[in-house]
């Protein structure tokens, strides 16, 4: 099998793929169709930026929840029952459009409420695939995850679009697009529900108690390395991701376009995306410099989205915009899965998401404002270079405050290495005396012996 698709060959994970591409493409065709009904409803960019944020502020305040649910139950439990609480709020929505009763106010509710069962979903979700595919295949599993949430975003968008414009493109069509989205996290369900559990590696749960949240923050604050890559994580979700508002109004705005060629925008963004999740799945390891100058192109490139005088000028830059993100985020989310400790893998998860998604609340509101009174070409020069100069910043911050003072900034600039990475399972830094300081639950778990500290090769 090629190196690409090598965890593909394990059975349980091959099942959860399909499920996982099966629900990834109704969900992309959901959001596209969410859009598109605020839209028609309401006209407005402000309204269309307060739905997404809505949706996921949840993801920012209640991802520590989901991170303490992922480390504390069977992943595979609270998947499945997630996968209800978001099928049930699509399902309203989507009746109360095609009976042609729903109103703005409506939709910001449910999106809300579907984005509390995203929210303590995905750090269940991120940490759940080391238990099919075990650490050597992981790096490629945890691509290839993103590979299908990207696959569902080249098909979804454009499927939705379609059949908006084949209804009429109006509410009514907006409403059985997302009834498709309900329907398909039967099959997320039915694939959880199929997995083979005695060929499942779970790792251990974490007993009941206070301070599991801080605990998980106080680990990834001693790690100089998971600092910078949630700083990036940050201004790429904060700055980047936030494709309905600024493909919706330059579909709408600046090139006069409906329903069918803002789908297709979805679309060029995801063959750009898919490439990088497939070009990140070869990679056997992750590597700093690769999450920083991913980051770096991708401010160049979405300043460059925003200068295209045309709408298939616009539609061409996509696909790198695509690629550069999912590069970025997909080594990123990589790195958390493969060098965390496993106690704390579902809390740094649920960091990761909610710095990366969780930041888009923070500036979509913000962000639909000046697409709508500056236009949307300025949203998209204004935000590439914040996400450029956040990057850079936090960087520059790294490498004055890392470990590696001996050796000169061009070089340490030219070959960024994470600082203690697997070191004894990159449990922390190590103190003045050479040990490391762990976590009290960290230490109570290393002493019933997981046995995980043999490992002391160094990662670059």
């Amino acid at each position: 099998m090629s190196p690409t698709f090598r965890s593909l060959s394990i059975r349980n994970y091959r099942v959860y793929a399909i499920g996982s591409l099966i629900s990834n493409v109704g969900t992309w065709m959901a959001l596209t169709a969410q859009a598109w009904l605020v839209l028609v409803l309401t006209g407005s960019g402000s309204a269309l930026g307060v739905t997404v944020a809505l949706q996921l502020l949840p993801t920012l305040l209640l991802s520590p929840l989901g991170g303490v649910l992922a480390d504390r139950f069977a992943k595979r439990t609270v998947l499945r029952v997630m996968q209800v609480m978001m099928a049930v709020p699509a399902a309203v929505l989507g009746v109360l459009a095609v009976t042609g009763v729903v109103a703005t106010w409506q939709v910001f509710v449910l999106a809300f409420v579907f984005g509390i069962g995203r929210a303590l979903e995905a750090p269940s979700r991120q940490s759940f695939v080391p238990e099919m595919v075990g650490r050597d295949e992981l790096g490629n599993a945890v691509a290839l995850n993103s590979a299908s949430f990207n696959a569902g975003r080249l098909i979804g968008p454009a499927a939705a679009g379609l059949l908006i414009a084949a209804l009429g493109g109006g509410v009514v069509g907006t409403g059985w697009v997302i009834l498709v989205n309900a329907a398909s996290y039967g099959a997320a369900f039915l694939a959880l529900s199929m997995l083979d559990q005695d060929r499942l590696t779970p790792t251990p749960v974490i007993a009941a108690g206070r301070g599991a949240i801080r605990e998980g923050v106080r680990y990834v604050r001693s790690r100089p390395d998971l600092v910078l890559v949630m700083w990036c994580v940050f201004f790429l979700g904060g700055f980047g991701m936030n494709f309905q508002i600024t493909s919706a109004l330059m579909a709408t705005d600046e090139f006069g376009k409906g329903a069918s060629e803002f789908g297709v925008l979805g679309s060029a963004l995801a063959v750009g995306s898919l490439a990088g999740s497939l070009l990140a799945a070869r990679r056997a390891r992750p590597r700093l410099r690769f999450i920083v100058l991913s980051g770096l192109a991708f401010s160049v490139v979405q300043i460059a989205s925003g200068l295209m005088p045309t709408y298939y000028t616009y539609m061409a830059v996509l696909p790198l915009v695509g690629m550069s993100v999912l590069t970025m985020a997909t080594t990123a989310n990589a790195m958390i899965q493969m060098t965390s400790a496993p106690v704390m893998r579902g809390r740094v998860a649920a960091l990761y998401v909610m710095v990366f998604i969780g930041s888009v609340p923070f500036f979509a509101p913000g962000i639909g404002w000046v697409a709508e009174t500056l236009g949307p070409r300025t949203a998209l020069v204004s935000t590439g270079m914040l996400g450029g100069l956040g990057i850079l910043a936090v960087t520059t911050w790294y490498l004055r405050h890392s470990d590696r003072q001996d050796v000169t900034w061009r070089r340490a600039a030219l070959d960024l290495r994470w600082e203690h990475a697997r070191r004894a399972d990159l449990r922390g830094r190590p103190d003045s005396g050479g040990r490391l300081r762990l976590p009290q639950r960290l230490r109570e778990h290393r002493a019933v012996g997981s046995g995980h500290d043999r490992d002391a090769t160094p990662v670059r």
